[in-house]
């Protein structure tokens, strides 16, 4: 599956926008990549950008009813071994 050339952007002020962001917490950033991040995500809906940090990232989707699904999807899910909080 071919992945999308995504934003790094998350950061918008805008309500809808900012209603629209998942914060993924407890994430390995040193073995977890911005594609590994997108595959996790991707089946919740339209991704606008994903921006990662050190041991955390911001997925931005395009609707805020996907974000609150992708929340209660992947809160509490075990990654490379780290428990991820959202």
């Amino acid at each position: 599956m071919k992945m999308s050339k995504l934003s790094n952007q998350t950061n918008s002020q805008d309500p809808q926008a900012v209603n629209s962001r998942v914060f993924v917490g407890n994430l390995n950033t040193f073995q977890c990549s911005k594609t590994d991040v997108e595959r996790m995500f991707q089946r919740y809906g339209r991704l606008a950008g994903i921006s990662m940090h050190k041991g955390y990232a911001f997925v931005q989707f395009t609707n805020p009813f996907d974000a609150r699904n992708a929340c209660h999807g992947e809160d509490g899910r075990t990654v490379l071994s780290q428990t991820l909080g959202e």
